[in-house]
């Protein structure tokens, strides 16, 4: 058996990681605004909320230091050692980079991901996170 399967494997699921963080953070903040506009009380669950000001927190400061993404320097370091080059990839693969990966000057990604923190900051103002717990009412 080759060592490039179980190599390749890793990278497909640091691609994967990737895509499913990205996910958080862009559906996290849907989910606050949409679960805040119908009641939804667990929008609001300050794990939730602490997580995904976190993530966003982290992209940001990224972006603003100049500092490449862990996850896709672990992915390409992940595709050398494969012997695969880097964003070479299958169907899934393909795809799932043509989603997180595009080209842009990087001033265009750091204006981005600061606007869409400040729209994270903003709903902890608009939809304060509830750090408090509802507790059930005994009957009688």
């Amino acid at each position: 058996m080759s060592h490039t399967f179980p190599r390749q494997l890793l990278v497909n699921l640091v691609l994967a990681l990737h895509v499913a963080v990205v996910l958080f953070v862009v559906g996290g903040l849907a989910l606050i605004v949409v679960g805040n506009l119908r009641g939804w009380r667990r929008a609001n669950a300050p794990w939730f909320r602490l997580a995904h000001l976190l993530a966003i927190g982290v992209v940001v400061a990224q972006a603003w230091l100049g500092a490449a993404c862990p996850l896709t320097t672990l992915e390409s370091w992940l595709r050398s050692r494969a012997g695969a080059a880097p964003y070479e990839a299958g169907f899934i693969e393909h795809w799932l980079q043509r989603l997180l990966y595009f080209d842009a000057p990087s001033w265009a990604f750091t204006l981005t991901y600061t606007l869409f923190g400040l729209a994270v900051a903003a709903t902890w103002w608009y939809f304060p996170p509830s750090f408090t717990r509802d507790r059930p009412t005994r009957a009688g």
